[in-house]
């Protein structure tokens, strides 16, 4: 294997834990969004394969199932960075991972009896699993990735969200009308989780340090890289525990730019990819072979585009045209912007226009895909120390709206073909995209925050006991003027 005379190999340890993020979030991704087709799939049997049981859930109570992953996934998300950072990153996508997959699986052995009542529990249980996910994998990103190399070994593991989005969608259509059947489409997805899990246990590592496949050279670059961030490292080589400044993050803009920004794609997002396959089935009447080939369209040109955004911001970057902060807002309102005007266009498209429904949806889904690039590294950027709880913080936040966006769309789409009911729930995502991205434009930035440094709270205390006591010398000061002129 062909060795760098700084780097390491070509084909490092760094890049297989990247494989592996990225492969974690194709097995994630793909249980936590394969909903959308399996709801259509298991109340339109004749669609699909009529040999499995069809159930007569209401347009609300499929937004009920649509919802409930995210239930689970707000509440773990507060937890998850410190969860990270006490008992690591390997054991930690581990459980997040099989416990997503193995509670995937009861889905076809319990919902004859449970209905979907017992769909939300396991989706809400899901939730509560793979809340652990994102700040695991960002925690992870900022320990492994050399602080040049950050941006596109970050990018190229967000790549698996689109790879995981399109085969859920995709295959899962494919499945559903197989002999497999819809439950097919949880074997399948559930069962790759599991195998993931195997590969993680053998060749994952919290650290550079705890690898054992690591060489000297490619550890010495990523520790050099990196060491001007993290420097407090234990004879073990275990990160030190560093005190997370709450008061400093919850108080900061450039943080709150980044949670609004997270918001707004959250929402527009979950909008587009939790109606899209009823859109599809309402409004052009679509059979689940159809459905499932033209609602993945969409997201195989997301998966493309990111590679496309990949490298030519690596151009940009590399060539000086644009700074890290110029890109990421630039990054950012593509991804935003075009796709709010495209929503709106999209709720004008009459029901014989098939094509141009099509194609919108591949330009509002393809140029999105910036956005991962442009707020969704942030958390890096503004505290390596932090990622993880910057990343548990942020997620959770925005993760509230995907539990909304289902329920207001089932409220609001009474009758699913319809095209003035999906309008409106399309201007309303065109318009949380819209002032989401200005907020991010006005008071985002890419600059290392001062409460990242490790001794940041004690530096702080310090300088408070200074103060005090420079306010009591003054104070003792002004009382022996006193005595004195009296």
């Amino acid at each position: 294997m062909t060795a760098s005379a700084d780097k390491g190999p070509v084909l490092g340890q760094r890049h297989v834990q990247i494989i592996f993020l990225y492969t974690c979030h194709v097995v994630n991704y793909m249980t936590k969004f394969n909903a959308g087709i399996c709801v259509v799939a298991m109340t339109n049997a004749a669609t699909t394969n009529p040999n499995f049981p069809e159930y007569n859930w209401s347009q609300m109570e499929k937004s009920y199932i649509l919802s409930s992953f995210f239930w689970g996934f707000v509440i773990t998300q507060f937890p998850a960075g410190n969860i990270c950072r006490y008992f690591g990153v390997k054991k930690t996508l581990f459980v997040s991972t099989l416990g997503s997959s193995v509670v995937g699986l009861l889905v076809p052995f319990t919902v004859d009896w449970g209905g979907w009542q017992i769909f939300c529990a396991i989706r809400f249980v899901q939730g509560m699993f793979q809340g652990l996910e994102l700040p695991g994998i960002h925690a992870h990103l900022a320990v492994w990735c050399p602080v040049e190399e950050r941006n596109r070994l970050g990018a190229m593991a967000s790549t698996g969200i689109e790879t995981g989005i399109v085969l859920a969608i995709f295959l899962s259509g494919m499945i559903a009308a197989s002999s497999m059947g819809w439950p097919g489409i949880f074997y399948v997805s559930c069962g790759m989780g599991v195998v993931w899990c195997i590969f993680w246990l053998i060749y994952a590592a919290n650290t550079p340090n705890e690898s054992k496949r690591i060489t000297e050279i490619e550890l010495n670059f990523i520790q050099s890289s990196i060491n001007k961030m993290k420097k407090e490292q234990d004879s073990k080589g275990r990160a030190e525990k560093i005190p997370v400044p709450w008061r400093a993050i919850l108080t900061s803009m450039p943080v709150w730019a980044l949670l609004m920004a997270r918001s707004a794609e959250m929402w527009g997002f979950t909008t587009i990819q939790t109606q899209v396959p009823s859109y599809m089935k309402g409004v052009f009447d679509m059979d689940m072979r159809k459905n499932a080939i033209f609602s993945a369209l969409p997201y195989i040109t997301l998966w493309c585009m990111a590679y496309v955004y990949l490298v030519l911001a690596d151009t940009l970057l590399n060539r000086k045209l644009l700074t890290l902060n110029g890109l990421r807002k630039t990054y950012n309102t593509i991804a935003f912007w075009i796709p709010a005007a495209g929503l709106i266009a999209l709720g004008f498209v009459d029901s014989h226009q098939q094509t141009l429904a099509v194609v919108l949806m591949i330009v509002i889904v393809g140029f999105n895909s910036g956005n991962m690039i442009g707020s969704g590294l942030n958390t890096i950027d503004l505290s390596p120390n932090h990622a993880g709880v910057l990343m548990s913080l942020t997620n959770a936040s925005a993760s509230i709206w995907p539990i909304v966006t289902p329920l207001l769309a089932g409220a609001i789409v009474k009758e699913e073909s319809d095209r003035t009911h999906w309008q409106i729930v399309f201007a309303i995502s065109a318009t949380v995209f819209f002032f989401g991205n200005l907020f991010y434009i006005i008071f985002g930035t890419t600059n290392l925050q001062e409460w990242d440094d490790p001794h940041y709270l004690v530096a702080k205390h310090h300088c408070n006991e200074q103060h005090k006591n420079g306010a009591a010398v003054k104070e003792v000061t002004e009382k022996y003027k006193q005595i004195f002129v009296a």
